[in-house]
Parts: C-alpha cells; sequence; structure tokens
C-alpha cells in the first residue's frame, strides 16, 4: 500500500480525482458481493403430481417436440 500512495503522491491534482473515480467503480463492482443462494420457491409444486421424475422428464421432452414441429 505504500507503493500506491507514493504514486498517488506524485500524480497531478486531475490524475488523482481519475483515479480516485477509478478506485469507487471497483468499490462498487467488487466491494459488497452479495452472496446469493438458490431459492426454492418451486419446492412442493408438484406434489399432486403423479408420475416419477424420470417419466416427467419424459413428457416434457414429448412437449418439447410437439412445439417444434
Amino acid at each position: 500500500m505504500e507503493e500506491v500512495e507514493r504514486i498517488f503522491a506524485k500524480l497531478p491534482p486531475e490524475a488523482k480525482r481519475e483515479l480516485l473515480d477509478y478506485a469507487e467503480f471497483l468499490l462498487q463492482k467488487y466491494g459488497k458481493r452479495e452472496v446469493r443462494g438458490f431459492k426454492f420457491t418451486w419446492e412442493g409444486k408438484l406434489k399432486d403430481v403423479k408420475m416419477t421424475s424420470v417419466e416427467l422428464q419424459h413428457r416434457a421432452l414429448e412437449w418439447r417436440d410437439d412445439v417444434s414441429d
């Protein structure tokens, strides 16, 4: 960090402002990274479907074939 301060001190005022603007941009980009997890809002929605997951997958493939024709 001392190297950054040394270089910053040598810059003209307009370059210092530009460097500060860029540092603020980087802080916004990388500073507060929100950890997002998966939301399982669909959980339990298919409880009334009377088929296995494999059967449902096959049915979905059939539906896709019907749409693409």
